[in-house]
């Protein structure tokens, strides 16, 4: 049987104003030592490391000790001309075109951007690419989210109802015969 035992981290938290939709540049607050110890104490040895390219997810691999590859495909959903800036001040700005947006996330794009529906397919390109074997991959909660659509085959819609906190694991293996879900948001 091949299989692959997934450990995905979600970064640190961002270093930066709260209500942002943040860039790929925001940096992670890395300073809570004894939380990065802990969570590196719960991570497999010598398992292979995959992070997204943005530079929270790589302080985050870091500061767990970790070298891992970047890979483009698990990074957040991208907002387009949304990113960088204040919900609050999108909210005003865009009124009812905003609200609706939020009706329907899954499927919805900002301008520029893509949909969390888009970001779940980018997700599974990457997963074809893993080897197998315990495989750590430090991401977002969009893409733990989209981990997790994946490994249940649900729509996108509920899997947006998932709480992934900063710094949390979660634990899914891709088993020959599917997928299983060993645990979300420790």
């Amino acid at each position: 049987m091949t299989e692959t035992r997934l450990w995905l981290v979600r970064h640190a938290p961002v270093a930066g104003p709260r209500g942002v939709i943040h860039d790929a540049d925001a940096p992670a607050d890395i300073g809570d030592a004894a939380a990065f110890a802990a969570l590196r104490a719960r991570l497999p040895a010598d398992a292979a490391c995959f992070a997204s390219s943005s530079r929270r997810t790589m302080e985050t691999a870091a500061a767990l000790a970790l070298q891992p590859i970047a890979e483009p495909k698990f990074r957040e959903q991208h907002f387009g001309a949304w990113t960088g800036r204040r919900h609050e001040e999108l909210a005003r700005e865009l009124g009812d075109a905003y609200t609706a947006f939020w009706r329907a996330p899954a499927d919805n794009r900002p301008p520029g951007g893509e949909s969390f529906a888009d970001q779940i397919l980018r997700v599974r390109d990457g997963f074809d690419r893993l080897p197998a074997g315990d495989v750590v991959l430090v991401v977002h909660s969009g893409t733990v989210r989209a981990a997790l659509a994946i490994a249940l085959e649900i729509a996108p819609e509920p899997a947006l109802r998932f709480v992934i906190d900063p710094l949390s694991l979660t634990r899914i293996d891709r088993l020959d015969a599917g997928w299983r879900v060993v645990y979300v948001n420790r």
